[in-house]
């Protein structure tokens, strides 16, 4: 049995090994899932298995788990092609005979009616119609969202924003990295939802003073309307749905969809979580 990390060369996906390897979890325990060996050079080179498989290939699926692993599908990143691709690491758990699978979803499950959560929510259903043990984390946003690329904040002294007074209850990624790794290490989390989120909420107005305090410059929050961001978001070249989802994820902080703070995540890692503060701290410094 081992305690195996899907997508475990992206950001999230590193963080979680990390912190299995940092719980005392031997690395020859652990199983990282990735596309390439080169990509997974650094996990072998600690002793950790590399499983060498691709959510968009349903056979190379078939190897990468086996019977009684405790597994965590990290959420894929290419929106609008992941519900097949989840579904195919699904269907290989269960072929399996996996003891859990561990999802990244999004906060607020069903009742996340914004587009961007559409694709986690048909994932859940997936999981629940397998039958398979499942832990559903519901991750909130993570701050380095905002943090992880300031400089045409910076640049421009504007924090651009379709979300009004709406509230971010954001954690740091590697929050949200330590939740998996305790749900998967720890008992009692078969069958059971979590609602992941930092232990308070922000809004724009006030990321925009923090900024401002920590670089010594004014930076603003400016409020637009969603058809006004879609337009910007277009306007740096992303596509036009792609654009739309964006600027509808923010009209849903709007809405307060992001902003609640049930403290389940706290609870999981046993330590408050990381205030934006800090993460703002950390971006300026790297």
């Amino acid at each position: 049995m081992s305690v195996v990390v899907t997508g475990a060369t992206g950001h999230l996906g590193k963080l979680v090994i990390a912190s299995l390897l940092d719980s005392g979890v031997p690395a020859a325990g652990i199983a990282a899932v990735a596309r390439s060996k080169e990509k997974a050079a650094e996990f072998e080179a600690r002793g950790v298995e590399v499983r060498i498989a691709d959510y968009d290939d349903p056979q190379s699926l078939a190897a990468a788990f086996r019977p009684g692993d405790r597994v965590v599908l990290i959420s894929g990143s290419e929106v609008g092609r992941r519900v097949p691709q989840h579904g195919a690491v699904v269907d290989a758990a269960k072929a399996a005979g996996v003891a859990q699978l561990a999802y990244t979803g999004a906060l607020g499950g069903p009742e996340a009616d914004f587009a961007l959560a559409d694709e986690h929510k048909v994932t859940e259903q997936l999981i629940l119609d397998s039958g398979l043990p499942y832990t559903f984390l519901r991750n909130g946003w993570y701050s380095e969202v905002y943090t992880e690329n300031l400089a045409p904040v910076l640049a421009s002294g504007e924090v651009v924003t379709n979300a009004g007074d709406g509230r971010v209850s954001s954690a740091a990624r590697a929050d949200y990295a330590a939740a998996v790794a305790a749900v998967l290490t720890g008992e009692g989390h078969l069958n059971t939802v979590y609602e992941l989120s930092g232990d308070s909420a922000w809004s724009f107005d006030e990321y925009a003073a923090e900024l401002s305090r920590q670089t010594g410059s004014t930076i603003v929050h400016r409020s637009v309307s969603e058809a006004e961001h879609t337009a910007i978001f277009v306007g740096i070249g992303l596509p036009q749905p792609f654009a739309e989802i964006l600027a509808g994820v923010d009209t849903a902080i709007s809405r307060g969809l992001i902003a609640g703070t049930s403290g389940d995540l706290a609870r999981l890692i046993g330590r408050p979580t990381t205030p934006l503060a800090d993460s703002i701290a950390a971006a300026l410094a790297s």
